[in-house]
């Protein structure tokens, strides 16, 4: 438990952190990273957390209906999020006519941004809670590395965004520590409730049919993003493939 608690609050946080080092990251290596990620997170995804589900589960049609549900969920939170949770930055410079109009609107764009990722984060934290009873104790690890390695350039997309909208790193700093808690905060309520059995063993694993529609969402829009023209990228398949060969070694 501590290790998982560990890993999802400190990785964001120093990723995030990472922006007084690297004010920007627009370049290759960044979307390198990415892919890395997405590759990963879509093969952890489709190779064992969903073969895990149907073996579990006698009811496989309602596997498939939170799966459905968690993809457009985070599509429906992307609207939200402008993608900032698979590592896109869109600054904004707010040019309204008057201060205070314009220190509003950054305040609830910052908080409605910010709302959004958390809901993600708190159900990828609750998706760890006893993984032993829900029959992934032998990938937890595995599985708990792709969240965090999808978390990061998140938390260093989100502060980005937010420095450029506050024009100021400093200001931001609260969000980043709110979206580094939300995962954490979303391992321990869960795992309270599993205890208390208020959440069942089925309960938790539609949970982890949701939280994989999630996945599903973002490991491929990032990975058919890497290639918006469609157009053959050596770079990009070498960090494909090294994110499938990690998981495939991890596995062994």
């Amino acid at each position: 438990m501590i290790l998982k608690l560990a890993v999802l609050f400190l990785t964001p946080l120093i990723a995030g952190l990472m922006v007084y080092l690297v004010p920007t990251a627009k370049g290759k290596n960044f979307k390198l990273i990415l892919v890395f990620a997405g590759s990963y997170l879509f093969a952890i995804t489709v190779t064992h957390i969903l073969p895990e589900l149907y073996r579990q589960n006698q009811e496989v049609e309602l596997i498939g209906i939170f799966v459905l549900a968690g993809f457009f969920l985070q599509q429906f939170l992307e609207y939200f999020t402008s993608g900032v949770e698979h590592g896109h930055i869109h600054s904004h410079d707010h040019h309204d006519h008057g201060h205070q109009h314009s220190h509003t609107h950054q305040t609830v764009s910052a908080i409605v941004l910010l709302s959004a990722l958390c809901v993600h984060a708190f159900l990828e934290g609750g998706m760890l809670a006893q993984p032993n009873t829900s029959g992934f104790g032998h990938d937890v690890n595995a599985v708990l590395l792709g969240i965090a390695l999808h978390r990061a350039p998140a938390a260093f997309a989100l502060m980005t965004v937010l420095a450029s909208q506050f024009h100021s790193k400093t200001k931001s700093l609260p969000h980043l520590f709110a979206f580094s808690i939300a995962a954490p905060l979303g391992l321990l309520i869960s795992t309270y409730f599993v205890e208390s059995e208020i959440l069942t063993n089925n309960g938790l694993l539609y949970l982890y049919a949701l939280v994989s529609g999630n996945f599903l969402h973002i490991s491929t829009t990032i990975v058919f993003e890497s290639s918006p023209e469609h157009r053959f990228n050596a770079k990009n398949w070498l960090w494909l493939w090294l994110g499938l060969y990690s998981l495939w070694w991890l596995s062994k």
